[in-house]
């Protein structure tokens, strides 16, 4: 769910480039940002209802199962989407000013800790991402696509690019598979949780339907692009210090924080990277309060990643910090043998990664 992408881009449509823009003028910087945000009703954008988003080969699977498995897939959103860009959410209601201000009162009474987050308007965003224009695009994940932007330093206006701070702006998707839910427990939790090896949620927009994020930019992008989409092999010192980071980041929510936390979706796409190699946790949208007092674990509808779940609570739906540690150290073999949790393409007896690593783990040689 700070996102980034090194060197994230997406080719925009040619037809975006002729038509559909409004003439730029020598002016101030905000009515330059204005002009950049302007676009037609017959242009490329406002025609669309994220039809056209980002093409992904896999998607998050949130299932109820009573008494068998949950197989769920979820691409990263520092995943590149190499095929189409992400189309700007654009708003549909046609509710009155009055009561599209009650709905969206009641709906920030859901959000429990806002104190030092930033409120954005759609406009803030959508001007500080150049109109959710192709070129913005980082990726897209479960929640939806996530675009590139600047805002000012301490405020929430947008600035000119290459200017003020460096954001990364996650748009709900409307027909996905994550909505407001997610989106809420992502607010909560990152509004309330702060720590070196968390990601830096900045602020949040609730306006009509509208859902969005603003989180720190991770300049290096996801674990998951540099194990298995570089051709540049990250060092192994720079591994151990991915892992340790990351270790650090679960060891807080598990024991540190106010309350205990369990992650649930630790895996690699969802460990972003500053442009030190420093690791963060992102995308807290299936986390939960873990047990307190007398209680041993959670019971809960089995959710996350197939390959990365815990075998136990895929079985019985009973949650605790073990499910992360088990996820912990699927990432940890990843880490160490190139090879994906899951990969079908492999042959036969070898597609899950840990029934693969089972009888070696034991063998000094192979590690």
């Amino acid at each position: 769910m700070g996102l980034g992408f090194e060197e994230g881009k997406v080719k925009s449509w040619d037809t975006c480039k002729s038509k559909g823009r409004k003439k730029k003028k020598k002016h101030s910087e905000k009515e330059d940002l204005d002009d950049e945000a302007a676009v037609e009703e017959t242009g490329c954008w406002p025609s669309f209802r994220l039809i056209g988003s980002c093409i992904s080969s896999r998607s998050k699977v949130d299932t109820s199962v009573s008494g068998t498995s949950t197989n769920y897939d979820s691409k990263s959103a520092y995943d590149t989407c190499k095929d189409q860009p992400g189309a700007p959410v654009v708003s549909s209601t046609t509710t009155s000013n009055a009561e599209s201000s009650s709905s969206t009162s009641k709906l920030e009474d859901e959000i429990k800790v806002a104190s030092r987050l930033r409120k954005f308007t759609f406009n803030d965003l959508k001007l500080a991402t150049r109109n959710f224009r192709p070129e913005s695009l980082l990726g897209e994940g479960g929640f939806g696509c996530v675009f590139k932007g600047w805002i000012e330093e301490n405020g929430t206006a947008p600035v000119k690019p290459g200017t003020g701070l460096t954001v990364a702006v996650k748009t709900l998707n409307h027909d996905g598979i994550q909505g407001h839910k997610e989106w809420l427990a992502e607010v909560n939790y990152l509004g309330d949780l702060i720590h070196p090896n968390l990601v830096k949620l900045i602020g949040y927009c609730i306006e009509d339907d509208q859902r969005l994020l603003a989180y720190e930019f991770m300049p290096r992008g996801s674990l998951e692009n540099h194990l298995f989409r570089r051709s540049l092999p990250l060092p192994w010192s720079i591994r151990m210090k991915i892992a340790l980071g990351a270790a650090k980041g679960l060891a807080f929510l598990h024991e540190e924080a106010e309350r205990p936390v369990i992650y649930r979706d630790f895996k690699t796409s969802n460990i972003l990277l500053d442009a030190d190699y420093n690791a963060k946790l992102s995308d807290f949208g299936l986390a939960k309060d873990g047990p307190e007092g007398d209680k041993t674990h959670v019971s809960t509808r089995v959710m996350g990643t197939y390959g990365y779940a815990a075998p136990e609570y895929v079985m019985t739906g009973h949650l605790t910090s073990r499910s992360d540690v088990y996820s912990f150290g699927v990432v940890l073999l990843e880490m160490l043998t190139g090879r994906r949790s899951m990969d079908k393409n492999r042959p036969n007896g070898e597609h899950n990664l840990v029934e693969w690593a089972r009888p070696h783990l034991g063998e000094k040689k192979i590690l």
